[in-house]
């Protein structure tokens, strides 16, 4: 991965809103996975036009932290979903 991908997430995946826990839910086939909100800020900015380095620095704005505090976070986050196949890099 580098800065310059622009991850996205794959067909199969999607982001749905359960009213019962009043949460949202990342769903694959046969998975469900429970994101955090700092989670979700950055899945749902894989919309394969944002670059890592855009999502890095936008997150930075978000939560008011310098972009070199979040990357390495970041960059783990979306190594370990595409390794699990739920983000495209």
């Amino acid at each position: 991965m580098s800065l310059r991908s622009a991850p996205s997430l794959p067909r199969h995946v999607r982001i749905q809103y359960d009213p019962v826990r009043q949460a949202f839910a990342v769903l694959s086939p046969e998975k469900v996975f429970w994101p955090n909100e700092i989670s979700l800020d950055i899945l749902r900015r894989c919309d394969g036009r944002s670059t890592v380095e855009r999502i890095i620095a936008d997150i930075a704005a978000d939560y008011d932290s310098d972009p070199e505090d979040v990357a390495a976070d970041v960059i783990a986050f979306l190594q370990e979903w595409s390794d699990k196949l739920l983000v495209k890099l």
